[in-house]
């Protein structure tokens, strides 16, 4: 039978990219997507040229009772192999002007949506499954008008490191991604001069593609990486290095 993957914020940049990659890989898949519902049906249709099969239900991973729709989806209760919690909102504010009400919808996106998920998926996941969290390096070294953001990525990389602790005796192994500065829609407004900026300041002097992401969720989910489990993998060109 088909291994299944489960990905989060699937229909666009990274999350799209790995369900591109994890197709090509045989994984059978379903992903969500929050509002895009034409972005969700590019990307099965990707998927399903490269002969996988995939589905794409709308969830909005801060709503509990969203989220367990996606867990009564038929496929769920055949086990789950790989998750992946790609889903995160970021809207750019000076810490002096944040709301309580801005950074509890981000908390709860970007941090208490990754538990629902991972919570509602658990007693569907195989013993030898592997969660992979999208975290940030934002997490680790703060930003500029980000301070919800990071505070919510920080909050995810920690919880990821605990968990992994927690259900290492299962079998199952947890590990967090910390992209740097990705080609995405986060930086598609982007002017020419602030884009050359940003490649400046990165030592390899360009940004990182959504492909090369999903590489390194590639290796997280295969045997290559089965002794890993807890860590926070840096894949961001050199511009942040702990």
């Amino acid at each position: 039978m088909e291994k299944l993957a489960v990905i989060t914020g699937g229909s666009r940049g990274i999350g799209a990219a790995t369900a591109k990659r994890l197709a090509s890989e045989g994984f059978r898949l379903i992903i969500t997507y929050h509002t895009d519902a034409q972005a969700a049906e590019n990307v099965i249709s990707n998927v399903r040229e490269i002969g996988c099969d995939c589905v794409a239900v709308k969830v909005d991973c801060s709503d509990s009772g969203e989220v367990m729709v996606l867990a009564d989806h038929p496929w769920i209760s055949e086990g789950v192999d790989a998750l992946i919690l790609n889903h995160a909102m970021y809207e750019r504010k000076e810490a002096t002007k944040l709301t309580i009400e801005s950074l509890e919808q981000t908390m709860n996106v970007n941090f208490t949506g990754s538990f629902l998920v991972w919570k509602a998926l658990s007693p569907f996941l195989t013993k030898s499954a592997s969660i992979v969290v999208l975290g940030s390096q934002l997490g680790l070294k703060g930003t500029a008008t980000g301070a919800d953001y990071s505070a919510s990525k920080g909050a995810l990389h920690a919880w990821a490191r605990s968990l992994a602790i927690d259900v290492a005796e299962i079998g199952q192994r947890v590990n967090v991604i910390a992209p740097g500065t990705i080609d995405t829609d986060l930086v598609a407004e982007d002017t020419p001069m602030k884009r050359n900026q940003r490649e400046l300041g990165i030592p390899m002097k360009r940004l990182g593609r959504p492909d090369e992401i999903a590489s390194v969720v590639s290796f997280l989910l295969s045997d290559d990486s089965s002794y890993i489990t807890g860590a926070v993998l840096h894949v961001n060109g050199g511009l942040y290095r702990p």
